[in-house]
C-alpha cells in the first residue's frame, strides 16, 4: 500500500537531476541543482515560517507551512539518497523510549 510520503518521495526520485530531472521543468530538479546549502537554506526558510505561524496561533497556516518543511525534508533525504521509510523506521525504533533515554544513548555513543 502506498502512502502520499511514498508517492512524494517517489515524485521527487524521479525529478532528481541524478535520474533525468529537468531543472527547467521541475522545482525539485532546479533546487538540488544549486547544491546542498540551497536544499539546507530552503529548510531553514520553512522552519522559521512554520515557526511564525505557529506564534500567530494560526492552525491552519501552521499546518500549511508544516506541509512545506516535511516536503523540503523529502527532498534533503532524496539528496541523501534516503527515504522516508528510513524516518519512520527509526521513529519505530525509539516508540516506547522515553526521550531522556534515548538522548542519553545518543550522547553516550557520540562520546564512543
Amino acid at each position: 500500500m502506498s502512502t502520499i510520503l511514498d508517492r512524494v518521495a517517489a515524485t521527487i526520485a524521479a525529478r532528481h537531476p541524478a535520474h533525468g530531472g529537468d531543472p527547467n521543468q521541475s522545482y525539485v530538479a532546479k533546487l538540488l541543482t544549486k547544491g546542498p546549502d540551497a536544499v539546507l537554506k530552503k529548510i531553514g526558510e520553512e522552519a522559521t515560517e512554520t515557526v511564525m505561524a505557529a506564534k500567530d496561533a494560526n492552525p491552519d497556516q501552521v499546518v500549511y507551512e508544516v506541509a512545506d518543511l516535511w516536503f523540503h525534508c523529502l527532498i534533503l533525504l532524496a539528496q541523501h539518497d534516503r527515504h522516508p521509510q528510513d524516518v519512520l523506521n527509526e521513529l519505530a525504533r525509539r516508540e516506547g523510549l522515553s526521550g531522556l533515554v534515548e538522548k542519553a544513548q545518543r550522547t553516550e555513543n557520540q562520546a564512543d
